[in-house]
């Protein structure tokens, strides 16, 4: 009897400890993210844009007591790296996971998967698939758009302008060339070349390079990022063109080279922004929270105007 009794008694506190583990562990849910964790899958962690996506998501983690993690692969090309650094991730068993597909119908199975468990948040560039909690970012026809308007406000009916795209089939830069051509055409440009960068600075150099032995009188490049862009602007300086270059992506680079005169412009997409709602709206998903299927990040369009003030943001957050 006495045996029975202590195994009742033990058996009792292990199961009191039980409850009053799991009444903490609620209560660190419900005052905020503490012991949270969610993962930011990004295209790349090369570039100066998804600087600033890790940046914003990094940060929020911080002022939200959120575990970030964040992962990209060598560069935007790499598309089956970033799939196995995903499922990675995946298997690690995050609160949440924040993506930014590169090629979205190669990394949608994944998704698709992965969503059956956890919140599945897209940042940047929007996907179809069952179970998506919401998309954050702007529309990158829109920001092609602006891009080209900005372009054509610069240059004369009739005036040859060059479209510079990234990697073959990533649909972010296709949806800004096509935005951007659009408006370039509607305001009686003519579009003579249309051509990959791949997203590089190197690339881009080499292609405008080229594009230039045919079309020496062109007057206007849109760049579909400002890696690209930067790299198009050295090929005009090499042969002291006067053309005016746009790029995309707002990053401190392409600023600077705004306010020394070279540059003509950037859009930004707000990629700080992007990835701190990215993890600020994985936790809200991770606490049950009703999520809008879509949320604008916000654009911004930077030319000498304005680009002293953008700046000194970006160095801030750079810091």
């Amino acid at each position: 009897m006495n045996r029975k009794l202590k195994w009742f008694g033990a058996a009792l506190m292990v199961t009191c400890m039980a409850l009053v583990t799991g009444c903490g562990d609620a209560d660190k849910k419900a005052s905020g993210g503490e012991d949270e964790s969610v993962a930011v899958v990004l295209k790349t962690l090369s570039s100066p844009y998804w600087k600033y996506v890790e940046a914003g998501a990094k940060a929020a983690g911080k002022d939200l007591g959120v575990t970030v993690t964040v992962v990209g692969p060598s560069a935007e090309s790499e598309v089956i790296q970033q799939v196995n650094m995903l499922e990675d991730q995946i298997n690690q068993l995050p609160g949440a996971i924040v993506v930014a597909p590169s090629q979205p119908e190669t990394v949608v199975p994944v998704l698709e998967t992965a969503a059956q468990n956890v919140p599945v948040l897209l940042i940047d560039s929007d996907a179809d698939f069952e179970g998506k909690t919401t998309f954050i970012g702007t529309e990158n026809r829109t920001a092609g758009l602006e891009g080209g308007k900005l372009l054509a406000s610069m240059l004369q009916k009739g005036d040859k302008v060059v479209l510079i795209s990234g990697a073959l089939g990533n649909p972010a830069t296709d949806a800004r060339i096509k935005g951007a051509k659009e408006a370039l055409e509607e305001a009686g440009l003519e579009v003579v070349a249309e051509q990959p960068g791949d997203s590089d600075k190197t690339k881009a150099m080499s292609v405008m390079e080229n594009i230039l032995q045919k079309n020496g009188d062109v007057k206007g490049v849109f760049a579909a990022n400002d890696d690209m862009a930067l790299g198009v602007l050295r090929a005009v300086e090499a042969k002291a063109l006067d053309i005016k270059v746009i790029g995309t992506d707002g990053t401190e680079e392409a600023v600077e080279s705004i306010l020394e005169g070279k540059l003509a412009g950037t859009i930004a997409q707000s990629p700080y922004n992007m990835g701190y709602q990215g993890v600020e709206n994985a936790l809200k998903a991770i606490n049950g929270d009703k999520i809008d299927e879509r949320l604008d990040s916000g654009i911004d369009i930077i030319t000498v105007k304005n680009a002293e003030e953008k700046l000194e943001f970006l160095k801030s957050i750079s810091k």
